[in-house]
């Protein structure tokens, strides 16, 4: 298909040089979310949580449900030891499988002995530590979830660290803490507010930046960029620390000043994005029912 590209800054423009093609590989979900490249068998997992499914698109193989009854996971990440972690609204949990889907195994599921509310989007720092944001909506969205009351009372960004077990709320800041990801160097965490995604819920569809102190604290929460039409659901972060983020209207580019530098073009409204490909040049986005890829003269940070 012919990509709509929009260049708003000049740095943008070597991203895409030579406009490359924005490829639809796969359809047939209600709303897809959370892709996960997989290098050993160049594949990419993604979650269509109204269906209760986790799929996987190859280009060898095609499309097919990897797993069923996955208890309305959402977002996912790859461990330093190649295990997946996956966020699960319907466990109100985070669990761990091995990368072809067995040995299920839940890595934390209560703070304080209350049940999380709906872990959504997870990141593994250098350090090992898990990093996952915990909105409400496996609760308030009935299909996306099992539904039912906080029990926190709150939606907080987490820190869990697996070698002392200690697990730490580290910003009650965004209302609705979505998608996260830090830059490069770990000296950033940028998180999502889409709060806004409601009626009723609240007006924010921004991403914070905030100072990682120590590694393990954050500190100076600041909006580092409002994202229109739409909310900024799910992103991640190229090499020169450039954040691709969701929108209504495709994957919306921020440099780190926080100027909006670019934006590719998506025909359905945008869930996620994950970098994969040999040299991780390749950003698939996975939006309402299909999966895109588009390649790109970038490469997504590689963590682990």
């Amino acid at each position: 298909m012919t990509t709509d590209i929009d260049i708003f800054d000049a740095r943008f423009a070597p991203v895409v040089a030579g406009h490359p093609k924005l490829e639809k590989l796969a359809t047939g979900a209600i709303w897809s979310e959370g892709p996960v490249w997989i290098a050993e068998d160049d594949s990419v997992l993604w979650s269509d949580i109204p269906n209760d499914r986790m799929l996987r698109w190859s280009a060898r193989d095609g499309m097919s449900v990897w797993r069923d009854n996955v208890e309305f996971t959402n977002g996912h990440t790859r461990d330093h030891d190649g295990t997946i972690l996956h966020c699960s609204h319907g466990l109100r949990a985070v669990f761990r499988t091995n990368v072809d889907g067995s040995g299920q195994r839940t890595v934390v599921e209560r703070w304080q002995g209350k049940r999380f509310n709906a872990p959504n989007d997870i990141v593994v720092k250098s350090d090992g530590t898990i990093w996952f944001t915990d909105p409400p909506y496996g609760l308030i969205v009935p299909e996306e979830g099992h539904g039912g009351e906080s029990e926190i009372g709150d939606c907080y960004v987490f820190r869990f660290d697996p070698q002392s077990g200690a697990l730490d709320p580290v910003t009650a800041l965004p209302e609705h803490p979505n998608g996260l990801a830090f830059s490069p160097d770990e000296s950033i965490l940028y998180v999502s507010d889409t709060s806004g995604a409601l009626p009723g819920q609240g007006e924010n569809h921004c991403i914070f930046a905030f100072d990682v102190v120590a590694g393990r604290e954050l500190a100076n929460g600041r909006v580092f960029a409002q994202v229109s039409p739409g909310v900024p659901d799910g992103f991640r972060v190229d090499v020169q620390g450039w954040i691709y983020t969701s929108a209504l209207d495709g994957v919306h580019v921020y440099a780190p000043d926080g100027a909006r530098v670019g934006r590719i073009g998506v025909p359905e409204k945008v869930g996620n994005v994950t970098f994969g490909g040999r040299d991780r040049d390749v950003l698939y986005i996975a939006a309402s029912s299909s999966l895109y890829r588009i390649a790109l003269r970038t490469r997504g940070v590689q963590r682990p």
